[in-house]
């Protein structure tokens, strides 16, 4: 059964931020981890099968406080519908923003072998 875990964790840089996506995937079972919230300090957790007290424990051992929000079932079904594009949403290009010129010509240097530049002689 996949379940949305969203736990609330102080995350003030980028160092912690990476450091509670690593802890949170690092566990058995997790399939996304994202950032929500307007401060980026909730985190979202989507698995199969994935022990959310565990998890808590694991947060509140590397960054300290970590609150449980909600542990919610996620609908596929759903997901499925939204994802599923309209064919007449679908808007084609009608010209491309490139050209292809071909292949450019290669630039040899040849130098005469019986040439000499001595001046002795």
């Amino acid at each position: 059964m996949k379940q949305k875990i969203v736990m609330k964790v102080p995350m003030n840089d980028a160092k912690c931020r990476c450091k509670a996506m690593k802890a949170a995937v690092g566990i058995q079972g997790v399939i996304s981890a994202t950032l929500e919230g307007n401060d980026k300090d909730q985190l979202a957790v989507v698995g199969d099968g994935v022990d959310s007290v565990a998890l808590t424990r694991l947060l509140r051992k590397k960054m300290r406080f970590t609150e449980l929000i909600s542990v919610a079932a996620v609908d596929e079904k759903k997901k499925e519908e939204e994802k599923k594009p309209s064919i007449e949403a679908t808007v084609w290009p009608t010209s491309w923003a490139y050209q292809y010129s071909g292949p450019q010509p290669l630039h040899h240097m040849y130098q005469d072998p019986y040439r000499d530049n001595c001046c002795i002689m």
